[in-house]
């Protein structure tokens, strides 16, 4: 038995995988089990920052590893530590809670802007307004949080006191907070599951205000827009907006499953002792990983992801069979005139991987990926777009 097919015999049936069986990497380069080689434009959704193989990564890691895998959160370990000493230098905020992942972190986040409101404004002021196609995660609560209604087939009921308003739209945004109770507002700078549309600066601002204004958490996700993935350390530092609480993940770890809720001078002291827990959150590995992944995104190496994002978005504009493209650094989304799905399964047969959002190709390489590497998969792509466009 192939380990596809054991994969599909024993693994629940929620993914739908393409015909590729990876089997090494380097760099921004996989082979798969038959000994062709890809280019990874995907970067396992925004999560191998470095991509492949790093060097630094993998002997943080391994060093670790030879110390402690685990301990938990009844003692301190110094990775942990330093890691929330690092992103609240970076960012300006007070405290961090360590999770697993970033619907984890948005869980985190929910409940610390739920029992601030709660202690402030009273127990029933508990909605936490988000904005129709954001992508908040897969459990119950960040699910009814996700503003994507086909998501929530099946899933019903969802955790009650969110309320989805569009995006792009202050007056809608006003208008629920004069009507409800709002505890929150939580979004996506660039909403990636949606489409990667980034919102607009003035909204943005006009949100950021809105909230300050009536003492109502701002809430930011950065799960796949942050760790230098749109040019900045963190998305929402490219839109002059000061959020409250920031949820993050993917890209955090370098390959290590750790999610991250960080909190300002606010927030710091909301959650006492026995408000959240996590076994592995703050794992000494995962967190060593991370903080291999921070300190290296620097001004010096957030420019270079600049002028790559600078080259992709110059290459493709007004390319034929690509209508438009949007998104922010590394983050992009090709419309292409052909469907997305038919332009990435052409792509892998010519030894690029892609991902897709919406109705778009989308592209999340690795942060370093060599420029030839990233010339070859956008001319990859560039051809396909136009093949399939006649």
């Amino acid at each position: 038995m192939s380990f596809m097919n054991m994969d599909q015999s024993y693994v629940a049936n929620t993914y739908k995988r393409f015909s590729v069986e990876i089997v090494s990497g380097k760099g921004s380069r996989v082979t798969d089990i038959n000994g062709k080689e890809y280019v990874d434009m995907g970067s396992g959704i925004g999560v191998t920052a470095f991509g492949f193989g790093d060097e630094a990564w993998m002997a943080a890691v391994t060093e670790q590893l030879g110390k402690v895998q685990h301990t938990s959160n009844l003692y301190y370990t110094e990775p942990c530590a330093k890691l929330a000493k690092l992103l609240c230098e970076r960012t300006g905020m007070k405290k961090v809670f360590f999770a697993n992942s970033g619907a984890e972190a948005n869980e985190c986040a929910i409940k610390v802007a739920r029992k601030y409101s709660a202690m402030k404004k009273g127990a029933d002021c508990y909605t936490i307004v988000t904005l129709v196609n954001s992508f908040h995660g897969r459990t119950l609560t960040t699910l009814a949080a996700t503003g994507q209604d086909h998501f929530h087939k099946d899933f019903q009921p969802l955790t009650p006191g969110f309320l989805h308003v569009p995006a792009n739209d202050i007056a809608a945004l006003e208008a629920a907070v004069a009507e409800h109770k709002v505890a929150g507002i939580m979004m996506e700078v660039i909403q990636g599951e949606g489409g990667v549309n980034a919102l607009d600066q003035a909204y943005l601002m006009a949100a950021d205000k809105l909230c300050h204004d009536n003492d109502i958490p701002f809430l930011i996700d950065e799960v796949q827009t942050g760790n230098g993935r749109t040019g900045k350390l963190y998305g929402y530092m490219n839109f002059k907006i000061t959020p409250d609480i920031v949820s993050t993940a993917k890209g955090l770890g370098g390959g290590l499953p750790i999610g991250a809720c960080m909190m300002n001078e606010k927030m710091e002291h909301v959650l006492g002792y026995g408000d959240h827990g996590s076994t592995y959150g703050g794992n000494p590995v995962c967190c060593a990983g991370a903080i291999s992944v921070i300190e290296r995104l620097d001004d010096n190496f957030l420019g270079r992801v600049k002028r790559r994002s600078g080259y992709v978005m110059a290459a493709l504009y007004n390319a034929p069979g690509i209508e438009s493209v949007s998104g922010m650094g590394l983050m992009i989304g090709i419309k292409t005139t052909a469907p997305a799905g038919d332009v990435v399964k052409a792509c892998i047969d010519r030894g690029v991987l892609c991902l897709t959002a919406k109705d778009k190709v989308r592209l999340l390489p690795a942060l370093n990926i060599p420029m030839e590497d990233l010339e070859y998969a956008i001319e990859t792509i560039k051809a396909v777009a136009k093949e399939l466009s006649v």
